[in-house]
């Protein structure tokens, strides 16, 4: 059972830039597709972008295409979502989670070991 910890959230202001990272402990990641979804207060869950196992290819949602960058060390069995150009409306709670498919964009039920949780506020 993987166990994924997300971290590097914060506060940050409208055109600001964050590092996300999720890690796993345990077992590699590098069989996974992995996503980044967030969830704001009163919505649901959407996937934001995502990576496959090999080869590297990449998932973004439109909102975030052009100012989110995904990618992945398997051998830190780690992956990281930079963010720049941050806006008020990226405000939520963002989690990583690993699938055996690759879809795009990502399909929220087909993903498991979900992360705790990192919070990411943008304001001013």
């Amino acid at each position: 059972q993987l166990k994924l910890v997300e971290s590097g959230g914060g506060l940050v202001q409208p055109g600001g830039s964050l590092r996300l990272s999720c890690v796993n402990s345990e077992f590699t990641l590098e069989y996974f597709t992995i996503g980044w979804f967030r969830q704001a207060p009163g919505k649901e869950r959407e996937g934001v972008a995502s990576i496959r196992s090999r080869g590297g290819s990449t998932t973004y949602a439109d909102s975030v295409k052009g100012r989110f960058t995904i990618s992945r060390d398997n051998a830190k069995n780690t992956v990281w979502l930079q963010m720049n150009s941050l806006k008020p409306e990226d405000t939520g709670v963002y989690y990583c989670a690993a699938s055996t498919f690759y879809t795009d964009p990502p399909n929220v039920p087909d993903f498991h070991s979900w992360g705790q949780g990192t919070q990411v506020t943008v304001s001013s």
